[in-house]
């Protein structure tokens, strides 16, 4: 095989890495393509392709992160990982773990990480490196290395919750939500969320967005009463997708532009929280992006002749 033909093979794994350690598409997609660059003008021939290129982006990840660190703490509202559609590195061994590692609860949890934690619990927890591999990838011993896995491991276990909801279960408690949804069935949304439901936006001060969030189901179904109709008549469309391995969906507007994503956390039958992205910036990987604001103000109008 070429150097080429060699890096897209492994290209899905590379993206899947630096996705989890950064938690960007536009980011991991840059640090694949920056690692190309370093193979291809490489002098050397590794023993093992696909630990030289984990290796490679691993490093180039923590790089990133470090200083999207910093940026973030600048962010406006609260931050959320850039919605992904599907994977594109598949492995039936480790495919439970890799479904896991992708929702929006996992990678905020490998938010509370520092940029060294992350790579190696994604390196070993998500992805089976070998210790030696992940030592190499880091730039650390494997003692150390050993260290770093445990006490990530403990923070991520710390913010789980204690009895996730398996896949079937997830999967049709969305699909009768999103149904109640699209019809209006504002009495049956409130028996599928959780008391203390949590809706929050991710907007980056670029788009509308709801404060810290909407808590409580009573809230959260008022908020739908307001918005959904208004929606659906000024021609919006509501999509189930998965996304981020997850239950969610893509709302498009009448020329099937992107206006935001959703995800469901669900746990104890019920939806626990609603995660929403709004951000542009962050949607201009899933398609043409609607202009959230000039949707609200369509919106608002619609409103009004029923008032």
């Amino acid at each position: 095989m070429t150097r080429a033909e060699e890096f897209e093979e492994l290209r899905p794994l590379l993206f899947s890495i630096a996705y989890r350690i950064l938690g960007s598409v536009s980011e991991a997609e840059d640090a694949v393509q920056e690692t190309w660059l370093r193979y291809q003008t490489s002098p050397t021939e590794p023993v093992s392709v696909k630990s030289f290129l984990a290796a490679v982006v691993t490093r180039i990840s923590i790089d990133v992160l470090r200083s999207a660190r910093v940026r973030r703490e600048e962010y406006v509202g609260p931050w959320f990982p850039e919605p992904l559609l599907a994977d594109p590195y598949q492995d039936p061994e480790r495919s439970a773990e890799l479904a896991d590692s992708l929702s929006t609860a996992a990678l905020l949890l490998l938010e509370r990480l520092s940029p060294l934690e992350r790579a190696v619990f994604v390196l070993r927890e998500v992805f089976g490196f070998g210790f030696g591999e992940i030592a190499s990838a880091v730039g650390r011993s494997e003692a150390a290395c050993r260290q770093l896995a445990t006490r990530a491991r403990r923070h991520m276990d710390a913010g789980r919750p204690r009895f996730a909801a398996d896949r079937k279960e997830r999967e049709e408690l969305a699909g009768r939500f999103f149904d109640a949804f699209r019809e209006g069935d504002f009495d049956g949304l409130r028996e599928l969320l959780a008391a203390d439901v949590h809706l929050v936006a991710d907007s980056g001060g670029k788009a509308p967005q709801w404060g810290t969030g909407i808590f409580g189901a009573e809230n959260v179904v008022r908020v739908f009463a307001t918005l959904a109709p208004q929606f659906a008549r000024i021609g919006g469309v509501v999509e189930p997708h998965q996304v981020n391995g997850q239950p969610g969906a893509i709302f498009r507007d009448r020329d099937g532009r992107v206006v935001n994503t959703w995800t469901l956390d669900v746990l104890d039958g019920r939806v626990q929280a609603i995660r929403t992205m709004l951000n542009p910036d962050k949607l201009e990987h899933v398609g043409p992006v609607a202009d959230a604001w000039a949707i609200l103000r369509e919106t608002t109008r619609a409103r009004r002749p029923a008032d």
